[in-house]
């Protein structure tokens, strides 16, 4: 229930954060403060509002950007997984997020290397055909 709750929140919260208008609304706001400054002669609690003011959003927001980052981090994850178990790929790739870093930097070189190889591969046949073409046109010619 209190998940689902935050959930909610965090979602929206995440979306309004990320809209032009709210961006747009945070600047009128650092504008009207620094125009106020004259009026509260530049005080302390003048500058206090408006520290304290962001450090909470900040501090707030750090929560819920992360939670929001978090769950769409797992769902591509899920979605990549359910791709991998339905193709031809090697299922051994399904949950390696929860590897460490070392481990996963192994495993990436592995495919790097794979890839390089295959590159590799297809080159060398693409230019036996071509030499192979060349030389039936040469044959032919002759």
């Amino acid at each position: 229930m209190i998940e689902k709750l935050f959930t909610k929140i965090a979602n929206r919260v995440a979306h309004l954060a990320g809209l032009s208008p709210t961006f747009a609304l945070c600047c009128l706001i650092v504008i009207v403060w620094g125009v106020s400054g004259p009026l509260f002669a530049f005080s302390d609690t003048w500058q206090l509002v408006i520290n304290t003011g962001t450090t909470i959003i900040t501090f707030l927001m750090v929560f819920l950007i992360q939670n929001t980052q978090n769950r769409d981090g797992a769902a591509i994850q899920a979605k990549l997984d359910e791709l991998i178990r339905v193709s031809a790929a090697k299922n051994t790739f399904i949950g390696i997020e929860h590897l460490t870093e070392a481990e996963v930097q192994e495993i990436r070189a592995k495919c790097e290397r794979a890839a390089k190889r295959h590159d590799e591969k297809i080159a060398t046949m693409a230019a036996k055909k071509a030499f192979a073409q060349k030389r039936g046109a040469k044959k032919s010619a002759a």
